[in-house]
């Protein structure tokens, strides 16, 4: 399986990719073989690189393939065989996040702060240590701090000879100006639903009627569809939330639906983090030697690395909530889109067939303006949650322009 497989409905971005990998491979080969200097300008390849496309689009999947690519040492090469084949040692490590010379970054925290960065800038002077490519991969560079950008900015400017940085953002306006000047853009594009559905099919094992269901109700979002397809809880807060505009009709309906958002949305970080918490603490007090037994004394002096451990999983805890509120508004925009559709009579397929019933009632009862105040009432609410303003605030706001349409 080509380590491509699982980009799905990006064939324009795979193919420059896989020119980039081929220009890549033989710049190595050159250098290795003593064939004079080689060049990489003019060539598909270049040193920095920047994905950008919607949530769910593919964008970290296809930086890591990229990756692997950049690492493969099939010798199929020699044949004339693209880079990637996704067999050989380099890009199997590659994949499953065990290669040397790729570092992944992902971070469960709202920002990427400096200390991190420059840590990663530290990292990107080392010379490969198999001898191909120092591949740093940054799946969340929209959440890179203002001075964390100004720490990148000076290793993109100017890379050690072997670094390649693949940065993942949502759109180029999330990524500092000074920085994306100097990266090679690839957009992509959220997958059609057939082709998410035959990747959870082949990829997970999915039954094609349940990958059917969740590659149309998350409309090609390949995560989410993924997470709805194998989670049970998933598919129950969904439906709960596809419930919500019909609880609205009052004061009191509208405020005690946004109360329980919040609470589905803290219950479901709240199980994601316990677990990790607690892995993570026992780790950390093992490595700082206390002795085995929960309520057990640190060793002198250690109590500011546990401090800034609580720090950190609060924070986490903080971000997960609000990615799960987010989760949940954006089903709740599928709803009023699929109202939309109905009362405009568009023969597009409804993404939420399951709550047919209520979209066609809330079609008639109401008119076309109103659904879209309510589905900019929900988008308001997202950019609100954004700036930081209070989630019950914000969904409370929302749940009364719900109710007035």
């Amino acid at each position: 399986m080509a380590v491509w497989d699982d980009v799905v409905g990006q064939e324009k971005v795979t193919a420059q990719l896989t020119a980039a990998a081929r220009d890549a491979d033989a710049y190595v080969t050159a250098e290795a073989e003593g064939r004079g200097s080689a060049v990489l300008s003019g060539s598909a390849m270049t040193h920095a690189w920047l994905f950008t496309g919607p949530p769910g689009s593919g964008r970290s999947t296809a930086a890591r393939a990229f990756a692997a690519a950049l690492q493969c040492v099939s010798p199929d090469r020699a044949l004339g065989g693209a880079p990637g084949c996704g067999f050989c040692d380099g890009c199997h490590t590659a994949m499953v996040g065990t290669h040397a010379d790729v570092e992944v970054i992902r971070t469960d925290l709202l920002t990427i702060g400096v200390k991190e960065t420059r840590e990663q800038v530290r990292r990107a002077q080392m010379s490969p240590a198999g001898g191909r490519w120092q591949v740093i991969v940054l799946e969340d560079a929209d959440r890179l701090t203002e001075g964390a950008g100004n720490v990148l900015l000076k290793a993109v400017e100017e890379p050690a000879p072997r670094t390649v940085w693949l940065l993942c953002a949502p759109s180029t306006e999330d990524v500092l100006p000074t920085i994306r000047s100097r990266c090679r853009q690839l957009a992509l594009r959220t997958p059609p639903v057939e082709a998410v559905a035959g990747l959870l099919m082949r990829r997970d094992g999915i039954e094609p009627a349940m990958a059917a269901y969740a590659a149309r109700a998350t409309q090609g979002h390949i995560g989410r569809a993924r997470r709805l397809a194998t989670d049970e809880r998933a598919r129950a807060r969904r439906a709960a939330v596809l419930k919500l505009p019909q609880r609205v009709a009052d004061v009191g309906g509208a405020l005690r639906a946004a109360q329980e958002l919040i609470d589905a949305a803290a219950e479901d970080a709240k199980e994601v983090a316990e677990e990790h918490d607690a892995r993570e603490t026992e780790e950390l007090r093992a490595a700082l030697g206390a002795s085995e037994g929960k309520g057990s004394r640190l060793p002198r002096g250690t109590a500011g690395a546990m401090k800034e451990l609580q720090d950190k999983q609060k924070r986490r805890a903080t971000r997960t909530q609000r990615d799960s509120l987010d989760l949940a508004l954006s089903d709740l925009t599928g709803f009023y889109r699929d109202v939309l559709a109905r009362q405009l009579g568009s023969g597009t397929a409804l993404g939420n067939e399951e709550a047919v019933d209520a979209v066609a009632r809330l079609a008639e009862e109401s008119v076309p303006e109103q659904t879209l105040r309510r589905i900019e009432a929900v988008l308001e609410c997202r950019e609100a949650l954004d700036r930081n303003v209070a989630p019950l605030l914000a969904v409370e706001a929302m749940a009364m322009t719900l109710r007035a349409g």
